[in-house]
Order: C-alpha cells, then structure tokens, then sequence
C-alpha cells in the first residue's frame, strides 16, 4: 500500500465518522415569541398596555415619614390631636393602581390605592396605642369612573384644602363610599354626589351638669350626605363653592374657595359657615383662612397662613360660642426628584370658651416623603 492509498482512506473513515456524528446532532428549537410591555402614551406618561390587551395601566405610590409634635396647654387632654404625647412618629406606605381603556362612552378608569400605616409604641389608652386603627392597612380608594359618572369610595370635593398645613377646612373625613356624577368644559366643573357617611348624629361627651362639652360624628350606623360643587380655572385665577347637607344631623354647610397668583406666590381666601354640627364641617359655625404660597426658590415653597373660626363650642346640637385663631407656617423642600421634605408649626388658641377651658399651643410635624 503506498502513501496515496492509505491518505485516501484514511480520508474515507473520518468521513463516514463525521457523518454518524453529525446525525446524532441535537437542534436547538426556535424561542417562542416574547410580547414586550408597550408604552401607553393615551393618558400621560407612567402608562403601560396590560399584555394581551388593550387596557392601559399606571403603578405609582410614596413611603411617607412623619414625626408629629405638640407641646402646650392642647397636649394633656389631645386637644391638638396628638394622643395625649408631646410628640409621636407614623411610617405610611401608599401605592396607587389606575386602570384606563377607551369606550363608546369615553375613557373607562378603574383606581384602587391601598394604603398601610404604622405607629410605633404610644399611650395605652391613646388613640394612638399599639395595635389600635393607626397600625393597619385600609382601602384608601376604590372607584370605577365613565361618561362623568364615579362609584365607589373616594375623597370628596371638601378634601381639596389648602396647600399650607394650619387650616381646618372640613370635619376631617372626606372619603366615603359615593355616587357622583361631575361634568367639565372649558375649565370648568360642576357636580352632585350622594355619599354615605357612615355616621347618625352627633355622639356626646357630657359634663358633670349634663352640658354638652365635646362633640364627634358617631360611626354606628348609615347616614346620607348630599354633596355638590360648582368651580373652574381662569388664567391664574381659581374659584370653588361647596355646599353640603348631612341627613341625620339636619344641618349642612357651605365653604367658597377662591385663588389667584399674585408676585412671587399663590394667594389663597376660603370662608365657611355651617348651620350647625355635621359631617361637612364640625369646627365652629362660621370661619374665614388665607395662606400666601410664596415660592422662594425653585426647590423652597414658603406658605405662611391664618384662620378664624367663630362659635366652636356646641350645646344640644347647637353653637353656643367661643372662637379659635390658628396661624402657621409651612416649609415645603424638594430635595431630590421623587424626595421631597415638608415642616410646619400652627400656633393654636381658643377662648371666650364656657364650658372647657381657654387653650393655646402649637402643633406640627416634619415630613420625609419617597413618592414613585
């Protein structure tokens, strides 16, 4: 055999080698096809189509932190809404769900915000103790919104106050579960809500000689509310008038609202009469607030404010006198894009009072706020 012979055949076995391999060979399947999440620019920015369909969906939230303090005459006896303490602290996570797609009818919005709050060790007999309502998680909102129609529970017109912290503007609670049809055009708004309050009257804290010294909604049972507003925007200038019935209190109040930018700043004027105690307003009878937002520097809003507030001691159901000033100021800084930390001190006094005793002291907290 010579050297040609035995290089060709030697050629011929790896051959037929390679081709025994090369039939045992595994192929790879083709990936599937991935659908990526799609931008959904319809409803502003934060938007992504749902996959598979045609739903758009936002996710945004904050984690807040809070240390409130107070110190003064209100803080023995939680007059200033401290509990009882010279100072406390509240840790709130909140995230936010909203839901959009087109209609016949317009855009179909479906919102759920959940939101949890946490404070730490406070008075046993508080309501700020641990383990009580100030440690859970709630549905901050629940709503389905078309055509200008909203159900579900959600904060009403009365929860739009003031950007200052020093005001008391509204009874405290403005989220209810809520019929509300509102309709808008060139600016402006106008609408009618029935909301359940979830209160029957007015519970009662008596004194010694039967009197009436201290007045709150009761939660026990249902009770209707007849809510509506009329307000818009002009140029700089804003203006809103709410009035409101409460059912089983058979009193209602009224609160016009009115804004402008002047200079440097937003000056803002509210005034508020009440015929008597009711889930609307439940502060005095009547009161009148201003507050001037002046931004300082593109990061610092500075918004100092005052209020007024007449007849806020209450008898039978009824207003019987004393008055109340609160002034403050609020500190608004942005530290960060999505990091932003609020301060505020309210002076609180009350006297002219005939059944508690005439008080004064100051209230506020400061505020580390993450929103996303």
């Amino acid at each position: 055999m010579n050297i040609k012979s035995l290089l060709l055949g030697s050629a011929a076995a790896l051959a037929a080698v390679s081709g025994a391999h090369a039939a045992d060979a595994i192929v790879a399947a083709e990936p599937e096809a991935v659908e990526y999440v799609r931008v959904c620019d319809a409803y502003g920015t934060g938007y992504f189509y749902i996959p598979g369909t045609e739903t758009c969906l936002k996710i945004n939230g904050y984690i807040r932190f809070d240390v409130n303090y107070a110190f003064g005459d209100g803080t023995d006896s939680a007059t200033l809404g401290q509990g009882g303490e010279d100072w406390n602290v509240r840790t709130r996570g909140q995230v936010q769900f909203t839901a959009k797609s087109d209609t016949e009818y317009g855009p179909l919005t479906g919102i759920i915000v959940y939101q949890a709050n946490y404070r730490g060790p406070a008075n046993s007999d508080g309501p700020l103790s641990p383990g009580g309502a100030q440690n859970n998680m709630v549905l901050d909102t629940g709503s389905i919104d078309i055509a200008g129609f909203r159900v579900g529970k959600f904060v009403n017109w009365w929860d739009n106050d003031f950007s200052g912290e020093f005001d008391v503007t509204n009874s405290g609670t403005t989220s209810f579960n809520t019929i509300r049809y509102q309709y808008e055009a060139n600016g402006m708004y106008a609408g009618l809500a029935i909301e359940e309050l979830g209160g029957s009257g007015l519970s009662t804290n008596v004194d010694v000689a039967g009197t009436r010294t201290k007045t709150a909604i009761q939660t026990g049972s249902n009770n209707v509310g007849i809510d509506a507003a009329f307000g818009g925007k002009s140029g700089s200038f804003t203006y809103e008038v709410l009035g409101a019935y409460d059912v089983d209190a058979e009193d209602g109040a009224i609160r016009a609202k009115i804004g402008a930018d002047i200079g440097p700043g937003t000056l803002g004027v509210a005034a508020i009469w009440a015929s008597g105690p009711n889930n609307y307003f439940l502060k005095g009878e009547w009161s009148v607030a201003a507050q001037y937002a002046f931004k300082a520097t593109d990061k610092v809003t500075i918004t100092p404010g005052v209020q007024y507030t007449d007849n806020v001691e209450i008898s039978n159901d009824e207003w019987t006198g004393g008055n109340e000033w609160r002034a403050g100021v609020t500190i608004d800084y942005q530290i960060v894009q999505n990091l932003a930390a609020k301060f505020t001190a309210t002076y609180v006094a009350s006297q002219d009072l005939k059944y508690t005793n005439d008080y004064d002291g100051v209230t506020g907290f400061f505020r580390l706020q993450r929103a996303f």
